[in-house]
């Protein structure tokens, strides 16, 4: 691990710096970063950030749409940081000891699923103040009809959430937490692709008006099409803030009940129909091997006596569930019965993610006159 550290401390100066996923490789086993505020410059390898909502319990939307794919990307060859957005949860969150326990769940789910905190930084957003001087820099370059246009601030308003300035200003910390690690990918599903188009206007703008600052982050969206939306029970993207989610560790009865609340209509089992219209199937896909998924589409398909019910269905989708996620449900036991154990890699993860965002916000300082 120390010879690990001291090959990722040699740095190169200067931020435009543009690679595609894997351009840049270090040997195998390399992850994380030592400390770099004597260097001016960012990293020359393939940085990746990425962070989740501590607003409740972790649900299958976000395996499927980030934690699985943020743990694949820890052998990708590149510096991983991974934050808990407990900063961003504050625009709905007003519960404060249910917010410090959905951070430890969060930080808990990661680990039980196969994060190695040797290869990746994991750490708490709040835990690195530097975001928040940055996000004031970057505000003072972002116009209002940047913001105006995100469109998770709108859907979120017309889902009932009460609008605040913070929900208002999420974007620019969102840039701020991007921009603060010289990040070069960010992975994101589609609708999420919005936010780093946004961190890149504002960094434009900030290198614009005074010089080469920042560095131009790339949204990395999977190949994957089924989970770039994974769907909640009711078809429309699982939230946990629409009451449409499964909980990624649900299991037995609970899990049973969850399922079965997956919206479907009145038609027999006999009658022929259309697998890409069922919401059921959006499930199945998620779980089920091509070969075996392809043998549900065609029995759904043709019809007939013998012909898969809507109940056969879910009782399908409830055993992957159970079988996937089996051996993490175990680790998660043992992990939440070593609380100690999991404070320690977060105030890891915090002290490496801080040294990479001071050396940047400081050379923001300078940039702007206040340094």
């Amino acid at each position: 691990m120390q010879a690990t550290l001291q090959h990722l401390s040699r740095r190169q100066a200067g931020p435009s710096r543009r690679r595609s996923l894997g351009a840049a490789r270090c040997p195998p086993g390399a992850g994380l970063l030592t400390s770099r505020a004597e260097v001016p410059g960012p990293a020359t390898m393939s940085t990746f950030l990425s962070g989740i909502q501590p607003s409740g319990r972790p649900h299958l939307g976000n395996y499927f749409g980030a934690i699985r794919r943020h743990i694949e990307l820890q052998e990708a060859g590149g510096e991983c940081f991974y934050f808990i957005a407990d900063y961003h949860a504050l625009t709905t969150s007003r519960d404060a000891g249910k917010l410090r326990e959905s951070v430890r769940d969060v930080a808990v789910t990661y680990l039980a699923l196969g994060l190695d905190p040797e290869k990746v930084a994991l750490f708490r957003q709040s835990d690195v103040k530097e975001v928040l001087e940055l996000s004031w820099l970057l505000a003072c370059v972002t116009g209002m009809g940047l913001l105006e246009r995100a469109h998770s601030y709108k859907d979120k308003v017309t889902h009932g959430i009460k609008p605040n300035v913070g929900l208002f200003t999420y974007p620019v910390l969102m840039a701020a937490d991007i921009l603060a690690y010289d990040s070069t990918h960010v992975p994101v599903g589609k609708d999420q692709v919005q936010h780093v188009e946004m961190a890149q206007d504002m960094a434009a703008s900030f290198n614009a008006v005074f010089g080469d600052v920042f560095v131009r982050p790339e949204p990395l969206v999977s190949e994957r099409e089924t989970i770039s939306k994974v769907p909640g029970l009711d078809g429309e993207k699982m939230s946990k803030s629409y009451g449409n989610d499964v909980w990624i560790f649900e299991s037995g009865k609970a899990l049973k009940s969850a399922v079965g609340r997956i919206v479907t209509d009145s038609r027999p089992p006999e009658e022929p129909k259309e697998p890409k219209d069922l919401l059921l199937f959006r499930f199945l896909e998620l779980f089920l091997e091509p070969s075996e998924f392809s043998e549900w589409e065609a029995r759904v398909r043709k019809g007939g006596a013998g012909s898969p019910g809507y109940g056969h269905m879910k009782q399908r989708i409830v055993q992957a569930v159970e079988e996937r996620f089996a051996e993490a449900r175990a680790v998660r036991a043992g992990l939440l019965a070593d609380p100690g154990r999991v404070d320690a890699i977060l105030e890891r993860g915090a002290e490496v993610a801080r040294s990479r965002a001071r050396a940047t916000a400081d050379r923001a300082l300078r940039a702007c006159g206040l340094r």
